[in-house]
């Protein structure tokens, strides 16, 4: 099972409403249990962040910041709000106005990110049953 966690700074400058859309559009089926300053969140599925990804031939960037993140048996990367709203995947770091930190929660992190973004340059990996 996969879990994943979502929080976002939300400045006030930005619409709050907008940093929930920028999360929805990259985890459609996360819930808020923190909104205000912060937004925190949950989800169960990254789905629509792997269709991204591929839709967006990044798949082989996209593993450089996956595989980095990894932390024991969890994922951590952060992506950038603007992007996420226009409903792009960019992996970023310190950006202005914060970024989008997810962390995601997976009994064989490395399978996780072969399914998300497999590799183009190598063999793919056998299906996960």
């Amino acid at each position: 099972m996969t879990r994943i966690r979502l929080h976002a700074p939300c400045r006030g400058t930005e619409s709050l409403a907008k940093v929930k859309v920028a999360i929805l559009n990259l985890f459609p089926d996360a819930t808020f249990s923190r909104e205000g300053d912060e937004l925190e969140g949950e989800s169960s599925s990254v789905e629509r962040l792997r269709e991204r990804i591929h839709a967006q031939k990044i798949r082989d960037s996209a593993r450089g910041p996956l595989l980095h993140g990894i932390e024991g048996s969890r994922i951590r990367v952060t992506l950038n709000k603007q992007a996420a709203y226009a409903g792009r995947v960019s992996f970023s770091a310190d950006s202005p106005l914060g970024d989008i930190e997810v962390l995601i929660e997976a009994e064989d992190p490395e399978a996780l990110i072969d399914a998300i973004a497999e590799s183009t340059t190598r063999p793919p990996p056998a299906p996960l049953l």
